[in-house]
């Protein structure tokens, strides 16, 4: 009896350590995207006013959805390159345009194979509170209940969504970069792809995919305009900054535990709304809101600039290092760490301006030396032509003097010391403690 009475503690304690560290893990966004609600113009009479334009030569590869697009008894299917891996996970949707309710009839997730089909045996129904419609209001977010379901790392995931009677214009990401496969009338959610299909490169409601994550494990959000967002790099091929970055963080046992998203919207400015709201109004949202967040790394400013030239209004760059600087305070107060992105060249593109160049590289010194940033990424370095740093490498851009090519935004991602978010030289061999003094 006396053996069995230091046993049984022994017994109790392994338990309830077991438990203790099963209660760590955590959420973690693995992929998300940035939706594109307009704050609307004030109203003549009723109706919203006109959705602002973005200014200069920013406009996505992928055209958004004409304004009278919408769903009705139809299953959307879109795909969504994960970055960390997890064994449980949850979706969140939105309708951040403020759109008429939205029912969703069903929703389920899956792992990708090829095209719109699924991997046999990998797709999970999720539910809404215990149910398996739920409704989407203007401006709420909603959250799936969770599934287990083995999500590798780097995967390919496929979120269907069932609309059962008309949307209305649907929240969305317009330069998804993912082929989305929109179906004929009916329910297809389970199926095992969805045939007959139309497809577009645009994200509908969906928000963000989490998945259940080890405590040391945590969440990068890259916040930024179509550079981040990936413009004109090569669709279905994950040649984004972003994507390619998380790539090398998965392959580095420094710097596993942590996921990437992608919170880039084409057109986006700093200090305006255009191409959805500004950075400044869409940080609680896009940023603080995202799970297990412990990184901000911020590139944007290009689009505040560009808009000089055409006609945008007076900009200075202590406008821009102001309102930067308002970001990564507003991160700090969340025990967020902020890595601060130089622009990026853009001599030769449609709305250049020596004005705007002297403010780029006021924005860029004062992001390298005033000390602000936890941390910097030199972009700017990385893909400058040496002979004229005002313009992009010839061999790194896409053609426009602004946006980089599959090659440029390989050398954006391979830029990037991993030591940032390691905490110590990437690569660096462990002490010898057994080594006598």
């Amino acid at each position: 009896m006396k053996r069995l009475s230091i046993v049984l503690p022994l017994i109790c304690c392994a338990l309830s350590q077991a438990q203790n560290k099963k209660d760590q893990e955590h959420w973690v966004a693995t992929w998300a995207t940035a939706q594109q609600a307009v704050r609307p113009a004030p109203p003549a009479g009723r109706g919203a006013g006109p959705t602002p334009t973005p200014a200069g030569p920013v406009a996505p590869a992928t055209p958004p959805p004409s304004p009278g697009a919408r769903f009705d008894n139809q299953t959307v299917r879109m795909i969504a390159h994960a970055s960390i891996a997890g064994k449980r996970v949850r979706i969140e949707l939105s309708d951040a345009v403020g759109a008429p309710v939205v029912t969703v009839g069903a929703a389920h997730i899956a792992l990708r194979a090829k095209d719109s089909e699924i991997v046999a045996g990998s797709d999970r129904a999720l539910t809404f509170g215990g149910k398996p419609a739920c409704t989407l209001r203007p401006g709420v977010l909603t959250v799936s209940d969770p599934v287990d379901l083995d999500v590798p790392k780097l995967a390919d995931l496929a979120v269907s969504l069932y609309f059962p009677t008309e949307t209305g214009p649907p929240t969305s990401h317009s330069l998804g970069l993912h082929t989305t496969y929109i179906s004929q009338p009916g329910d297809f959610t389970g199926q095992a792809a969805i045939a007959d299909a139309a497809t577009v490169q645009s994200y509908y409601f969906l928000a963000s995919i989490d998945v259940l994550a080890p405590p040391n494990a945590a969440t990068i959000v890259a916040l930024g305009d179509s550079i981040t967002d990936g413009a004109r790099s090569t669709p279905d091929a994950d040649r984004m900054w972003p994507a390619l970055l998380a790539a090398r963080l998965q392959a580095n046992k420094a710097t596993a535990q942590f996921a990437i998203v992608n919170e880039g919207i084409s057109g986006n400015q700093v200090l305006k709304d255009a191409a959805g709201i500004s950075a400044l109004a869409r940080f609680d949202r896009d940023v603080l809101n995202e799970p297990g967040v412990e990184w901000l790394m911020i590139l944007e400013s290009i689009n505040d600039i560009g808009a000089i030239a055409r006609g945008g209004g007076p900009l200075t760059a202590a406008d821009l290092i102001g309102a930067l600087g308002q970001l990564v305070e507003r991160s700090h107060m969340h025990g967020i760490k902020v890595a601060g992105c130089t622009l990026t060249p853009y001599g030769g593109a449609g709305y250049y301006s020596d004005a705007g160049e002297a403010i780029r590289s006021a924005v860029n010194d004062w992001i390298r030396t005033s000390g602000t940033f936890d941390a910097v990424v030199d972009f700017d370095a990385a893909v400058r032509d040496p002979a004229n740093p005002k313009e992009f490498r010839a061999d790194m851009h896409a053609g426009d003097h602004l946006h980089p090519s599959d090659a440029g935004y390989a050398v954006m991602a391979d830029s990037v010391d991993l030591s940032i978010f390691a905490g110590k030289p990437v690569g660096s061999k462990p002490k010898d403690k057994t080594k006598k003094k």
